[in-house]
């Protein structure tokens, strides 16, 4: 009998096609779910029979409580290589193996800059009068040559990121905990010698942290307030890095121009969360990475992984 493969939050309803899992098909049967299950026993409803689950980055938690309820279950696929929503340990204890996939920075540098060129010109305001019988013109855009752009961390994104504002012609700043001079210098940009100097003088600020105890909350009410009124704040990297009812008391009050988000506290967002109808907001629902390569790759080493697992060899394995 085959093996039971659940590939969960499955939106687009690509999983299953846009690579080939021939390779592991005559022995696994594959169902793919295409919405997402909003509660724990929404999800061990839908999976309590599956042999396999493959999960998209950290959509899905996979706390102790949940592996408990789930005794027929071997093998956890989770897309990339870090993931702080599995407990490694309870898998473990329950006899599932976790593995991994490659991922790639690009995507996320280049929806960051796409939120950051929506801001700076106002392109869904504009897009949506020219639609719809509106204003011709009514929006006056923020200039990037010459103005700052401060990033809060500064590894393989935030890098990348950087080199892109540099060629518009930006002054490039950052910031982290452990940023030091030579890795700012390695990159070309400036480090700030505060988290408060970066916010007090930058006109673009953008998120580039990884999660931990140190970064959460990192920007709250007194970092808003210290930012220019004209500045925008984009958040490609983790909601909780954003104090969230901080970002939407900055925007009903006008302390800053304008903010462009990517991640929230809760995803999918609620119909009725305040984010879908705060002022000054370009919002995209988690779309870092979504695109094309990025799925070939993560639902190509998915089949990999469960090829080599099946072999008894599993491979990137996480934990």
């Amino acid at each position: 009998m085959k093996l039971r493969c659940a590939v969960l939050d499955d939106y687009q309803g690509v999983a299953t096609s846009i690579v080939d899992w021939s390779p592991v098909t005559d022995r696994v049967e594959l169902t793919s779910f295409p919405r997402h299950f909003g509660s724990e026993d929404e999800l061990v409803d839908a999976v309590a029979d599956f042999d396999i689950i493959v999960t998209l980055r950290e959509r899905v938690a996979f706390p102790a409580a949940v592996f408990a309820r789930l005794p027929r279950l071997r093998l956890l696929v989770a897309s990339g290589m870090r993931n702080t929503v599995i407990d490694f340990a309870a898998a473990r204890a329950h006899g599932v193996t976790v593995c991994g996939t490659a991922s790639s920075s690009t995507p996320p540098v280049e929806l960051t800059w796409a939120l950051l060129l929506g801001l700076a010109r106002g392109i869904v305001t504009e897009n949506d009068a020219l639609r719809t019988g509106g204003p011709w013109q009514s929006t006056l855009g923020a200039d990037l040559a010459g103005r700052r752009l401060g990033l809060l961390g500064l590894g393989k994104i935030g890098a990348l990121v950087a080199r892109v504002g540099l060629a518009f012609g930006m002054d490039v700043v950052a910031w982290s905990p452990n940023l030091t001079e030579e890795r700012a210098a390695e990159v070309g940009v400036r480090r700030a010698a505060t988290k408060e100097e970066l916010l007090r003088e930058s006109d673009f600020v953008s998120v580039h942290l990884v999660l931990g105890d140190r970064s959460r909350g990192l920007l709250g009410k007194a970092e808003f307030a210290s930012m220019k009124p004209r500045a925008y704040l984009v958040n490609t990297s983790r909601a909780a890095i954003v104090d969230q009812d901080a970002l939407l008391a900055a925007l009903a009050e006008g302390r800053i121009a304008g903010a462009a988000v990517d991640v929230f506290d809760v995803e999918p967002l609620p119909a009725d969360h305040p984010f879908r109808t705060a002022p000054r907001l370009l919002a995209t629902p988690h779309l870092g990475y979504v695109s094309g390569d990025t799925y070939r790759t993560f639902y190509g080493q998915a089949v990999e992984d469960i090829a080599a697992f099946l072999a008894g060899s599993p491979v990137r394995v996480l934990g």
